[in-house]
């Protein structure tokens, strides 16, 4: 087996064991740049073929047979050969390739797929692969999952402690892997640039068809400065000078990438709800100078990746929305499982008093929970989800009970 230097185990490592083990699908792992796909996949692959080296690809290029032969496939051996393929999708017919290899040895190996946020753009045009995979959409570090990362797939775990020092890393570095175990600041603020760059630039440049590269730049820079606000498409197309249409594809083109994610609002049975405008935020919280807004986006990020989470490992079909009216009446997020309004969360900085927006919405939903959640308040050892009635809960607590 290949062996990587590892430094935190991810909550991922158990998904992916217990796929290999149990199912014959070949394993994609999608995410951000720099999220830590490739040394997670690599920890579960006696294999490992990677695009960008010279010899890997020359094998790629030979054919399924000739991974085969590369694998040995023909000696005998107690456990099949997991074979990591990484920035295949560079290949122009990787799909075909894959098709090919899984159909003809899907008994005799176990194949695991992943590569850079372009992996999930081309995944999505014309998948000739539907059956053949399980997607993994992978995250950065999150409260619970450095406190421990799960054993198995669960919906809601025991509340645990996570040492001061690793939180006031996690809100003042970010997630992602190198920042965060760094946690030197001038490094993470050229980190943060650098990949901004590479994004922006590189990838909006490589991956799609927008040919005005400075006004998509601008658009994400603009974006960057308003993480947890409403999207006005036309206020926003004005300001960079395009059509609502194009500022539309714009903001999806943002999302594929991974430079940020919008959250939609939820109307069933919300009276004079909004039912247009999504909010938007960023991936990364740690550049983000508003407090307010700051907070509201790193509960935003541990809410998409427990939805996420609980989806592609079959606990259900999670959303995250978001709930306001025409009164201006708002709770930041609402999870909805199954098409069921589950629990509302309202993020704050501070703790203060309770939003009167938490038990409207809490009526007006149905939603069995309803949560106010703090960013400064210490740790309290209970469970948030024994409580219907709405309440004032630690994000210290309330995180580390998700994944």
């Amino acid at each position: 087996m290949v062996c990587m230097p590892r430094v935190l185990p991810r909550t991922y490592d158990s998904a992916i064991a217990s796929h290999l083990a149990a199912d014959r699908q070949m394993v994609f792992v999608s995410g951000p740049r720099q999220v830590g796909k490739t040394t997670t996949c690599r920890v579960h692959g006696t294999h490992y073929l990677d695009w960008d080296n010279e010899d890997h690809r020359s094998v790629v290029l030979a054919g399924p047979a000739a991974v085969a032969d590369h694998v040995g496939l023909e000696r005998l051996r107690a456990e099949r050969p997991v074979v990591v393929f990484d920035e295949i999708h560079k290949h122009g017919r990787w799909k075909s390739f894959l098709k090919g290899l899984f159909d003809t040895y899907a008994d005799r190996m176990r194949i695991v797929v992943t590569g850079s946020s372009r992996l999930d753009v081309y995944r999505r045009g014309g998948d000739s692969l539907v059956g053949r995979y399980f997607l993994y959409r992978m995250h950065p570090f999150t409260v619970a999952e450095l406190r421990s990362p799960p054993g198995s797939p669960e919906l809601v775990r025991e509340p645990g402690r996570i040492r001061n020092a690793a939180f006031t890393a996690l809100r003042d570095h970010g997630g992602y892997p190198e920042p965060h175990l760094k946690r030197d600041t001038r490094f993470t603020n050229r980190w943060r640039r650098t990949r901004q760059q590479l994004l922006l630039r590189e990838d909006v440049r490589d991956l799609t068809r927008v040919q005005e590269l400075g006004q998509i730049q601008a658009l994400g820079t603009l974006l960057a400065s308003r993480s947890a606000g409403q999207v006005i498409y036309s206020n926003l197309a004005r300001e960079v000078k395009v059509s609502v249409d194009t500022m539309r594809r714009w903001v999806d083109v943002l999302c594929g990438l991974h430079w940020g994610f919008l959250v939609r609002p939820w109307h069933r049975n919300v009276e004079k709800a909004l039912r247009k405008e999504p909010k938007w935020f960023l991936r990364d919280w740690s550049g983000i100078r508003d407090p307010g807004a700051r907070a509201e986006t790193f509960v935003a990020c541990h809410l998409l990746k427990a939805v996420e989470w609980w989806t592609d490992t079959g606990l259900g079909a999670f959303e995250l929305r978001y709930v306001r009216d025409k009164q201006k009446r708002e709770v930041d997020f609402l999870v909805v499982r199954d098409d069921e309004p589950w629990f509302l969360v309202e993020a704050k900085a501070g703790a203060g008093s309770l939003s009167p927006a938490l038990p409207y919405f809490q009526e007006q939903t149905g939603a069995p929970h309803a949560f106010q959640v703090a960013l400064d308040l210490p740790y309290v050892d209970a469970d948030c989800f024994a409580h219907e009635e709405p309440v004032i809960v630690p994000a210290r607590t309330f995180l580390s009970q998700l994944v």
